[in-house]
């Protein structure tokens, strides 16, 4: 009997403690003490844990991606939609006052065509990036607000993306006409005397294409960590689906 009430205290303790501890120390401890503490929990190893976040980066970029990469994911899409900088919203105006309007139009569409055309190269350096993470990247993630995972992308792949998609977003540019439409607008003598002359188009395009992936790469973590009808394979669900975070 003296047993049974010593063993019941140090599960009470263990429980109490377990409540007030971080992600991060449940994480460390779930190989650990999950099964030993108690034998009918589905307790997650910590390689079935972070087996399971890279599963979900995998999906929520792949994801992320196909609904950005393809024809309107940018220029449909009102949250990551490229508009004319404030800085030439002034130059468009004037442009349209002198009947350039459908020439700023074009302007926009053309900028959204490049992003799309430009984000599917985000997809191989999107899963370089989970390949080559670490335990405690996982970890961490794990125990980080909504858009950890997110972050993580930024932090890791923003100089590589940016390389990869300006020769592309150029190129588009040049092709569907942007920078010629874009240089006549510049070149009336009101648009250039508006300062707009010394604006980089391609950075600003390549810029808003980072901007608008990863916007939509935090939506897709979210869902997952989240929403249950984001959970699509059985690993998310056995990993995501628990009741709590402290399920773990």
């Amino acid at each position: 009997m003296k047993i049974i009430k010593m063993v019941m205290l140090v599960v009470i303790v263990v429980t109490m403690c377990s409540a007030q501890t971080q992600l991060g120390d449940i994480w460390n401890k779930a190989t650990q003490t999950a099964e030993s503490a108690n034998p009918r929990s589905t307790g997650l190893s910590s390689s079935k844990i972070s087996a399971g976040l890279k599963e979900a980066l995998t999906v929520s970029t792949g994801r992320a991606v196909a609904t950005t990469g393809k024809p309107d994911g940018f220029l449909k899409n009102e949250a990551i939609k490229i508009l004319l900088p404030n800085s030439l919203r002034t130059v468009g105006k004037g442009a349209r006052l002198l009947g350039m309007g459908s020439q700023v139009d074009d302007l926009e569409i053309g900028m959204n065509r490049a992003a799309e055309q430009a984000t599917p190269q985000a997809k191989h350096i999107f899963l370089n990036a989970v390949s080559k993470m670490t335990f405690d990247d996982a970890r961490k993630i794990l125990s980080g607000g909504d858009t950890a995972a997110t972050d993580y992308f930024k932090r890791q792949t923003s100089a590589e993306l940016t390389t990869a998609f300006e020769p592309i977003v150029h190129n588009s540019l040049v092709n569907v006409g942007v920078v010629k439409q874009y240089d006549a607008m510049m070149q009336n003598s009101l648009a250039g005397s508006l300062g707009g002359q010394n604006f980089n188009l391609d950075n600003y395009v390549v810029g808003k294409t980072l901007d608008g992936l990863f916007y939509m790469l935090g939506q897709e973590e979210m869902k997952i960590r989240k929403d249950p009808a984001a959970q699509t394979t059985s690993l998310l669900k056995e990993v995501f689906g628990k009741r709590s975070l402290t399920d773990y």
